[in-house]
């Protein structure tokens, strides 16, 4: 389960755990009711996170095309050296942002 705080305009979503195929149903339906007319920005907070699989990619490319049709930005936070190579290596970084952890 993750950790989920609502801060004005700002939804931060912490899974605290790999996002991999025998998770990524789970976190798929806490993200659903996230993404909605009502919510500005979601921020995908990767702290605890070492690994994500081509399903949690596919995860967040879903909720980035399903929060842009409400207008609302996706911003994935604190990703670790190798999750950043790989989401810039696949260009994702073009269409949300991404942050190394500081």
């Amino acid at each position: 389960m993750s950790e989920i705080v609502r801060c004005d305009d700002q939804t931060i979503v912490k899974p605290g755990k790999n996002i991999v195929a025998s998770m990524a149903q789970e976190f798929r339906k806490e993200l659903l009711p996230l993404v909605t007319e009502d919510s500005k920005e979601l921020v995908v907070d990767l702290t605890d996170v070492t690994m994500i699989d081509s399903i949690g990619i596919g995860i967040l490319v879903a909720t980035f095309n399903s929060i842009s049709k409400y207008g609302g930005k996706l911003t994935v936070t604190n990703v670790c050296k190798d999750i950043y190579n790989l989401l810039k290596t696949m260009r994702l970084d073009q269409h949300f942002e991404v942050r190394m952890v500081q």
